[in-house]
Formats: C-alpha cells, structure tokens, sequence
C-alpha cells in the first residue's frame, strides 16, 4: 500500500500549519477552530482556566492572570487564539464559535462550564506584542502597547494618543459622526483613511473643530500644535477601561489576549514590573470582568529576573498557568495529519510484528537521553508511521535551536513554518513509497530552509552543486550534511556515526551496517571537503565563516612536544595523580615518564613510563620494550592506537594558538562568535582527550619489570593499580621479610624495653625473622671487610631495591639487634645505651643517622666475665652480681659511677680547709676515673677493672681512716681548728711564757683524739 492511501484525510490538502492571532480571514478561522484538536493535555489546561474563569463569574476577583507557557510549536498562540474566540463566542462561518466544540469535550459538564462561560457578553482584544509594541521600547512599553489596542478596539486611532484622546473626547459629546462628515465635507477624503497624516492637514482640523466643537480658531489652533502631555498613566487606562466595561452592562467581560509576551520582555525587569501592574490594577479595580491572557515560551519563573517580594508579587498576578508539552503537538499532528484508515492501520501493525526486532536495532541511539528512542509496539509504529517517535521529539528541540541562534531563523517566531506543517511536508515527499518506507530526519531541513540565513544556506547550495557535479560529493553527502545542521544545536544526542547512520534510515529493510559505512565515507569527504569538523567521534556542520576559520586553524602548526607534555600532565594530575603507590604499609614513590621524558623530580626507585604515538619509541618491537622494562624496573604502557587522544589535544592546541595570534576583540561580531565556539570547542575536546587518554590506557600494552602483560579486567585506574602491585612484587622482592610493622618511636622504645616478642617457630620467618638475618650477616660482612657502616647506611640500603623496607621497620630491625645484643650503636666514638632517651634519633632521624657508627658487637670471653664477676663479689662483698654482659656492664657502671661522684665530693670538701688524708682521696678518684674512661667499650671497661683490681683494694682500705674522719671525727677537728684561730690573738703572750705554752701543747696532746693534731702547730 502506498503512504499516500493510508491517510484518513488527504496528505495534500490545505492546512494552515502556523496559527497568527492577526490572521482573521473567515476561511481560516474556520478550519482553525473545526479542526483543533483537545488533546488529553490540552483537556486539563481548559479544565483550568475555564474553572477559574467561571467562579469570576459569580464572585469576583482580582485573580485576572493568565500565563500560557510552551516552546516554540507547541501551540500556545492557538490556544490563545481558540480561547479568544471562544470565550467572547464569535460568529465564524454560519455558526458560533462554541459549536464548533460540541464534540470536542468527552465531559459533559466541562462543555456546560465552557457553554455558561461564551453566553457571558464578551470582547476579546487579541493581538501579538512584539508586533503592536513601539520601536523604542523604555520601562512603560508594555503600558502604551495596552493603550495603544484598547484605543483601537474602541474605533479611536491608537497609534497616535493625541488624536486618540480627542476622538474619545468627541465621542463622548456624541458628535464623532458629525466631525467625520464635516472633516470629509472640507477634506474631500475621509478622517479614517486621513487621520494618520493628520499634521498635513492644520487648517481643515482647525475649521471642523471649530464648526463642530464651537471651539476658537485660536484654541483650535493651539490643540493642534500644542505639545501638552499625551502620556498614559496604568491608573488613567485602566480606568478608561472600568468605564468601558460598566457602559456595556453588569455581566459584560472585556479579555486582552496577548501573545508572545516573554519574547517581547526578555529579561528586562522593568517591562516585567509594567505588566504586572497593569494587571494588578486591572484586576483590583475591575474585579474580574477584565482579564489578562499572555503567552511565553518560556514558563513565568524562568522570564521573571527578578528575587524577593517582587517575584512573588508577579507570579501571583498570573494565578492561572498554563504549560504547554511535547505530548499536546505530537498528539494534533497524529490526529490531524497521521490518523490511518482502519485498512492501513491492520497493514502497518502486521508489519511491525514480523519485523519488531529490526526496527529495535534500526533505532537503538548511541549515549542518547531515554525519550530518544524508536517504536514501543504495533500501536505507537501505525500511530506514527511514516515517522518514527524520537523524530517529533527532536524537531521541537531543532525549531528551538534554529529560532535561537540564527538571525533569519527568528522568522520563525512569526509562524511561517510549524512541526505541523513540516511533518505534512516530510510527509508528502514520501507518499509515493510503500510501506517498509520511513522519512529520514534529514527531510526536515526543507521546512526550514527558507527562513535560514544565507551563511548557511550557501553552504548546503554549495554541497550540492558539488554533488551534483560529482565534484567530491555524492548525494548522500548533502543530506548528511543537512542532517548535521539540523542536530547542530541538540546535545540529547551525540553526532557519532553510528547516531547519524540511525537518524538517516530511511527504509525498516536497510542494512545497518553498510548503512554505517556509507555515512562513514560520507563524513569523510565532507571533512575533507571542509564542509564538516570533526570533534573526537562527533561531526559538526561549518558555515561559511566557520569553514574559513577551520582552514586557518587546521594549518596551524603546533608543538608536538607541548602536547605530548600536556598528555603527561593529564595522566599524571588527573587521571593517575598520586606520586606514591601504596602498597600494604607502604607507599612506594615512582618517577614519572611520558614519552622517555621525565615528569617532575626522581625518586630513583620504580618507574611508570606511557608511550605516546608521537614518540619513535612507540614502533619500537616488543622485545626491546621488555629488556628495558626489566633494566628499567618500570612499567611501559604503550597507549592504544585506535584511540585518537592525539588528534583531540592537536586540534585544541592549534586552536588556541590560532586565537591567540587573532585581536579578537577587534574582529566583527559574527567572528568574534565563531572564535569564541571554538575556543569552547578547545575545552570540549581537552575534556573529551582526557576521557579518551583513559581508553587509551585501559586499551593499551602493558609491559611489566621484563614481561609483556596483559590485564584483562577493571577500569584505567584499577589496571595501573594491579600493574604497579605486580611491579613492584617484582621489583621488591625481599619486601615479604617484614611481616611484623611498627608506626612510631614508641613501638620502638618498647622494643629496646624488652618488649617480649610475638611467637612463632623458628625458621619460618616470623617476628621478621628473615629481616633480622638479613642484616645481621650483612653487618657481619661489613664487619669482616673492615667497612665502616652508619645507620644511614642501613636506611638507605634496605629503603631500596630490592627491599623497600619502611625506614621505622628498618629502625626497629636494629633496636631488636642491639637489644639481642648483636651490634651496638656508636655516636661520637662512645657506644649508646639501649636506655640512653637519644638512640631512637640515632636510629630514625636524618639529621643523626649519618654521625651514628654501627658495628658487629665484640662480647667480652667468659674468662674475663667470671674474673670481673668474682673480683666485684670479693671487693663489694656481696653475691647478686649480674652473669650477663649488659648487666654485668651496668652494674660496673651503676657502682664505680657514684664512687667517682662521691670522691669528687669529698675532693670539694678538702678545698675548704685542710683536713689530712686528701692524697688518699686523689688517688681514689683518680683510680675510679681511669678504669671508667673505657666504659664505651664493654670489653675495655672490663679489662681495665680486673688490671686495677689490686688498686682498687688498696684504695678501699685507704679511704676506711677517710671515710671515718668525715663521718665522724670532722666536727672535732673544726672545732680544734675554730679554738686556734679563737687563741691567735693571744698567740704572741704564750710564746714569751714558755713553761704556760708547753703546758697547752701538752694538754692538747693528751686529750685530743686527733693523730694528726701538731698539723695545727
């Protein structure tokens, strides 16, 4: 069956596709109100306003606001149109307008309401703002718009408010019949077809104003070329307006039905502010029998720029809202235009039944929005046949965009081309097909061609002169390119190939896949042919304009280095950006490579290296890229080369560059546009670049520490993560020694504490077993070298390959050896105790770590231990002497330390006087100081003990008559030494009495206890 045949009504009637609210030719007005259809949609939007319409009716309101909102086509202005007419109930034809809907409304009582409403007396004033509105539009634009119609709706000249109020002040002296004869009678032409050019004709006014008002020539003529105020005031129109509307009767209503109001306001506050009080004051002062009916494409919230009271204030003016859908168009077109005879209807469903599988390939978009789709089942594919659904979704959104953003494209808000129309059009252009036929989206540029600017209609001309030549282009080129103009604003899908090759099926037989590869090649000559850009997998139509700039653009050179630089800053800051990679308790720093070039500084440890297709490297054999790897202890990653990261990040480097040679702002507007697109486009495509960089990755060859691996599952980052885990289980391969992990100094002062360690059976390396072996025979090798090691020598060897032991677990390896007592750290040539507060720094800190000697720990031999043991039982007297080294060591020290003190002490004493005996305590002291002088050295100290041994016995016995005098004969000797200084004074008296001197000294001699006591002499 042809398409033709399948329609209800005949595809190539008549059909006024585009609603003017000024075109009122009978003819018109009937098909427009006989044929409108009262969608589902549209039935709740008449169910609104006529319900509020109707309680005006019997109660009055100030709630005289309607706000019909709805994208471009979606028939906001016919609604208007229809609810003008209807409500004041016009004669169109040979019947009222109402009766035209009798059989519109399947509720009964909503047609009573609506029935009630239109036998109400009313006058509707309907017209189109953008059109009646003055030229210069200031912040009462909208007020002397209003003026201006209800002026002309009363019969007066609107268009000049002076001579709108004198014809009202002459018909309110009913004497408007007489004016127009006698101006006629002295004119010869009529005052309507006159009063426009009214300045010509002075003398005439002057005369019937005369005649017919009585007025002086003098105040006729001072009227005339007066230039009092002819401004309006909303309080002086809207009373003009109350007077009108109570001349005609109490239940008489007057409706101002304005179309294209957001249009017309923009997002100028000001205008905003001016309706609203218009309607405001009409609404308080009328109190129903007045309203306001606007449309806007956009919905009230999003015209009013304006917050606070002020916003409320305003939507509150427009209580009733009515907001248009893409479900009202898509329904009237089906119905007006679609709706199948029952033959076809059977036809159409048998076909989608065999060949639903087909149809769900031929329309599954690519990274579409989910109403972007093709036939739900039988019903939707007969309802919509030969169009597909996404189709009456996507030319709303392409209309849209066309009337935004081209200049002649703005035509289109006139109404000169509709969906409706355009869908008979598309149509009509296939009638002659059967049924496997379908309009492919490209048909729709035809509705549009017309009304678009020259800029691109060149350009399609252009493509087809070509093709028709076969000058480069085939014919499916041109309509690719057409369709590519048209989705050249919509974002809800993405123009990839395969999106493109959906869009362009034309028959439910076509073979998508070959289908693919035409429109492939397609692209591919149109690219070429500089009619087309390409953006990663997306193509973008080029105006004429917009060619020039590419061409200037693809020829820019550009740095490759730079871009491979850019590259690496992106997989290095955004995709992959930590410096380390933890691994367990570690965090592994790598260095960073991105084409053999070094990103940011050298840690020395593992590498992670990308290879660009701008590298010679990238064609090296696989062979070479493992034997470098493994040398290398790196990872290469040669980035997959069906991904085009490059081209991306190439085209936006040459854009950028491009404008940055242009003065951009001194270029015309139109260009300044265009650069400004493309250094969006430059954003789009750096964007784009990183995703695809990431594909490349995940897509890419991975070489591994000397193998070629292959890393089947996860996302970008997860399969770096898994290749740096198996780098670095490669690279660090005695990392596992370390099983047991300490986090700070106070783990390892535990440790040097005695902590006692965890269990575990010998030889199966736990507790660290391994480490601890480890580098205990490496000390021992060192040792045996006679190579001198510091600990930042051990740091820096078991932080490195193939170790890469945290540096508090190398520090608490040591702690553990020292303690074990198989080293001992030296600082300042003395050995550190594993009590002194400092050996944690020696062991941890950089600034300590290099100054800190370790060294394989010499025991003293069992001899000289059980010869210190017994002597210090012998000399101290007692038992409880420690057996072990560190013990043994620290009870020597704990001992001979506070006798060096002690003996210091005593040494001070002597400098107060002279008490006898100080040469004992000297030589004490002196003999406690040289045995301690070898206490670094544990094997020293005990040597030097056992060979002053015999010293050290002496001594003790020596200090005994010392010890005795300070402990308890001191006192007497002060006091001896206090009576002779007392007995100085009278020294000289006793010497001249040598029988009373001898007598003293004989005295003292006897009974003083102190063997010393002539030293007093």
């Amino acid at each position: 069956m042809k398409i033709q045949n399948m329609f209800q009504k005949d595809i190539n009637r008549d059909i006024n596709g585009v609603i003017k609210v000024a075109q009122d030719d009978e003819v018109s007005l009937v098909q427009e109100l006989d044929e409108y259809i009262i969608t589902r949609e549209l039935r709740r939007h008449f169910s609104t306003f006529f319900d509020n319409y109707a309680k005006a009716i019997d109660h009055p309101t100030d709630k005289v606001g309607v706000w019909i909102s709805g994208f471009f086509g979606s028939g906001k202005s016919h609604i208007l149109k229809i609810l003008s007419y209807l409500i004041s109930n016009a004669k169109v034809g040979n019947k009222k307008a109402v009766d035209f809907f009798e059989d519109k409304f399947d509720d009964p009582m909503m047609y009573a309401t609506v029935v009630r409403c239109t036998n109400i007396p009313t006058e509707s004033i309907l017209f189109n703002i953008d059109i009646e509105g003055p030229i210069n539009k200031d912040k009462t634009a909208v007020l002397r718009v209003f003026t201006k119609v209800f002026y002309n709706h009363l019969g007066f000249y609107g268009e000049d408010l002076k001579i709108a109020k004198l014809e009202r002040f002459i018909d309110e002296q009913g004497k408007t019949e007489a004016f127009r004869m006698a101006f006629e009678e002295i004119n010869g032409a009529s005052w309507l077809e006159s009063r426009a050019a009214c300045a010509f004709f002075e003398d005439d006014i002057v005369s019937v104003l005369q005649s017919v008002l009585g007025m002086s020539e003098i105040s006729a003529r001072n009227w005339f070329n007066g230039e009092e105020n002819t401004d309006m005031s909303i309080k002086q129109l809207v009373e003009e307006i109350k007077s009108y509307v109570d001349s005609k009767g109490k239940d008489f209503r007057l409706l101002f039905c304005v179309d294209e109001v957001g249009q017309y306001i923009g997002d100028d506050s000001d205008l905003m502010i001016n309706l609203q009080s218009i309607v405001e004051e009409v609404g308080s002062k009328c109190c129903g029998k007045v309203w306001v009916m606007v449309t806007s494409q956009e919905a009230i919230d999003s015209v009013v720029k304006i917050s606070g009271d002020d916003f409320s204030k305003i939507q509150g003016r427009f209580n009733t809202r009515l907001s248009l859908s893409s479900a009202s168009v898509d329904e009237v077109i089906k119905k007006r235009i679609l709706e199948k005879t029952e033959d076809a209807d059977g036809l159409l469903r048998m076909v989608y039944d065999k060949e639903h599988a087909v149809l769900k390939n031929l329309f599954t978009f690519n990274d579409a929005i989910l109403d972007i789709k093709g036939y739900t089942d039988g019903a939707e594919f007969s309802a919509t046949y030969p169009f597909v659904p996404y189709q009456f979704i996507i030319i709303q959104k392409v209309l849209a965009e066309i009337r935004k953003h081209g200049n002649a494209g703005k035509h289109l808000s006139g109404g000169e081309r509709s969906m409706l129309s355009g869908f008979q059009e598309a149509a009509q252009k296939v009638q002659g097909n059967d049924e496997n036929a379908i309009v492919p989206f490209s048909q729709f540029y035809d509705t549009v061609h017309t009304f678009l600017e020259s800029s691109i209609r060149r350009v399609i001309d252009r493509s087809q002169n070509a093709a028709d030549k076969h000058d480069g282009l085939e014919q499916r080129d041109v309509s690719v390119l057409k369709l590519l103009y048209l989705v050249r604003y919509i974002e809800d899908i993405k123009a990839n190939i395969d999106n493109i090759a959906i869009l362009m099926v034309d028959d439910i037989r076509t073979d998508k896949i070959n289908l693919r590869h035409e429109i492939a090649a397609s692209l591919e000559r149109l690219v070429a042919q500089n009619y087309v850009a390409r953006n990663g997998d997306t193509y973008s139509f080029l105006t004429d304009e917009e060619q020039d700039i590419a061409s200037d653009i693809r020829k820019t050179t550009v740095d490759s280095g730079a871009i491979v630089g850019s590259i690496g800053q992106t997989i290095f800051s955004e995709i992959y950006p930590s410096k380390k990679y933890k691994f367990n308790k570690y965090d592994f720093a790598y260095d960073q490579y991105i084409d053999e070039t070094l990103v940011g500084a050298a840690s020395g440890g593992v590498r992670l290296c990308f290879v660009t297709v701008a590298s010679d490297y990238y064609h090296a054999p696989d062979a070479k890229l493992i034997m470098d790897s493994q040398s290398n202890n790196e990872i290469i990653v040669r980035l997959s080369s069906t991904v085009q990261y490059f081209e991306e990040l190439e085209t936006a480097a040459k854009i950028r560059k491009y404008i940055k040679q242009k003065n951009v702002s001194q270029l015309p507007e139109s260009i300044q546009d265009i650069i400004r697109k493309r250094q969006a486009q430059a954003r789009k495509l750096e964007d784009s670049a990183k995703k695809q960089i990431e594909k490349a990755i995940a897509e890419g060859t991975f070489f591994i520490c000397g193998e070629k691996v292959e890393i089947k599952s996860g996302e970008t980052r997860s399969k770096l993560d898994d290749a740096m885990k198996q780098l670095i289980e490669s690279v660090y391969s005695k990392l596992n020694l370390v099983n047991v992990f300490r986090e700070s100094d106070a783990d390892i002062i535990k440790i040097l504490n005695g902590e006692p360690e965890q269990g575990g059976f010998p030889g199966q390396g736990a507790n660290n077993e391994f480490a601890l072996n480890e580098v205990s025979q490496w000390l021992e090798e060192r040792y045996i070298s006679h190579v001198p090691v510091s600990m930042g020598d051990v740091q820096r060897r078991y932080q490195a390959i193939p170790y890469g032991w945290r540096e508090v677990d190398i520090a608490a390896i040591m702690a553990r050896l020292i303690v074990s007592q198989k080293i001992e750290i030296r600082y300042g040539g003395a050995v550190v105790a594993k009590d002194d507060r400092n050996l944690v720094g020696y062991l941890r800190k950089k600034s300590e770590i290099e100054k800190a000697a370790v060294s394989r720990r010499i025991a003293p031999s069992e001899e000289l231990m059980r010869k210190s043991i017994t002597f210090l039982r012998e000399w101290l007297g007692q038992m409880g002497i420690p057996g072990d080294e560190d013990g043994l060591i620290n009870f020597v020290k704990d001992t001979l330390e506070p006798k060096l003190a002690h003996y210091e002490k005593l040494i001070d004493e002597y400098n107060l006087d002279r008490y006898p005996q100080k040469e004992v305590v000297t030589t004490a002291r002196d003999l406690i100081y040289d045995i301690l002088s070898q206490k670094r050295d544990n094997v020293a100290l005990l040597t030097r003990l056992i060979a002053r041994q015999d010293d050290l016995l002496y001594s003790s016995e020596d200090m005994e008559e010392v010890e005795t005098f300070f402990k308890s004969q001191r006192s007497i000797f002060d006091a001896a030494r206090q009576l002779q200084r007392d007995l100085q004074n009278e020294r000289d008296y006793f010497v001249t009495d040598v029988e009373a001197s001898e007598k003293i000294k004989m005295e003292c001699y006897h009974k003083s206890a102190v063997p010393n006591c002539k030293e007093m002499r």
